[in-house]
């Protein structure tokens, strides 16, 4: 007798997709506090040794983060990603060859709610970024607060997170030998409380120091737009000036970190929830800028540089837009 497994496979797969999904979501919005809790409470308990250990680990590889990180190709190359790749699903464009004796800014846009295009496609290898880019070595930055989590801290770096702030930057960047990729989300935590379905606001007309980094260093400048980053979450209304947008801006500056109140669908049903929305992902990557190097850069040569970068990403936006299902009439917005 012949047996049909064919029919559970496509809903097999979708609940995968959906668990691999609900994993990650959990590990932004709830790891970093249970990481935090274990780590106090095996204080208390006869296994106190494992966080005394680790406390002394912690304090000698402190400044690993700035380092260029502690990836690990096992979990970079981890079905999970995969999984979670084709619930959207996401994908990475190459526009142009990257030269490996070189090394690359990246500038990614826009931040989105949770990032999620720069994450799967800079910290795993679901969507093939090394075979796209061979002899590139990628790293994404990520605010230094979220390096301070016991545990935690070791998850981040092994894809590829590294922190946020001058002294990490210039670590890749001025590697001789080339060959690394440092991906920077210019909007930062504050341009997530403007990420909506529809929304082409970025946050870039006076965020310089990116540029001044690359002009430093002489890195070539690489714009890349994600389409469909802002699609995955609605968000609650927020107009700047109202009390709900002060008291987020406000928290940002107490934190750090933004706190948008999003929504989406849940696990079992579509109507309300915290789990993105399945709609598509393409992040598109642009052709390297080329930089001259200069170690003290007047103010007019970083805004020189900086608007050419304006250019070259709504160029690359123009140039896309229409296969992304993107309005004719639709343009980005620099604020």
């Amino acid at each position: 007798m012949k047996v049909e497994f064919a029919p559970r496979s496509v809903p097999l797969q979708r609940r995968l997709q959906t668990a691999s999904v609900v994993q990650w979501v959990f590990s932004f919005l709830g790891l970093a506090q249970c990481c935090t809790a274990a780590f106090i409470i095996l204080f208390f308990t006869r296994f106190w040794l494992v966080s005394a250990l680790y406390a002394a680990w912690w304090f000698i590889d402190r400044e690993k983060p700035r380092k260029g990180g502690r990836r690990i190709r096992v979990l970079r190359n981890c079905v999970v990603w995969r999984y979670m790749r084709d619930y959207f699903p996401i994908t990475l464009v190459k526009t142009a060859e990257l030269d490996p004796r070189q090394n690359y800014l990246v500038g990614f846009h826009p931040h989105g709610v949770l990032a999620v295009g720069a994450f799967l496609n800079f910290c795993t290898e679901a969507s093939g970024f090394s075979t796209l880019f061979p002899g590139i070595t990628p790293h994404l930055m990520m605010l230094t607060l979220w390096f301070r989590i016991p545990f935690f801290r070791d998850y981040l770096m092994s894809g590829g997170l590294v922190a946020s702030d001058k002294e990490s930057a210039s670590y890749v960047l001025q590697k001789p030998e080339g060959g690394n990729l440092l991906a920077i989300i210019v909007g930062g935590a504050q341009e997530a409380l403007d990420a909506r379905p529809g929304s082409f606001t970025l946050l870039l007309k006076n965020r310089k120091g990116f540029v001044r980094l690359a002009i430093q260093h002489g890195t070539p400048l690489v714009p890349a737009f994600s389409f469909g980053e802002n699609d995955l979450f609605d968000q609650v209304t927020n107009p700047k000036g109202s009390w709900l947008r002060r008291i987020q801006h406000r928290l940002q500056q107490i934190m750090g970190i933004s706190l948008p109140l999003f929504h989406a669908r849940g696990i079992f049903q579509y109507s309300f929830g915290l789990i993105p929305y399945r709609r598509p992902i393409c992040t598109v990557v642009g052709k390297p800028i080329p930089v001259q190097k200069k170690h003290r850069p007047s103010e007019e040569e970083v805004d020189q540089v900086h608007q050419k970068y304006l250019n070259e990403l709504s160029k690359l936006f123009e140039e896309h837009k229409a296969t992304y299902n993107i309005p004719e009439d639709s343009h980005l917005e620099f604020i």
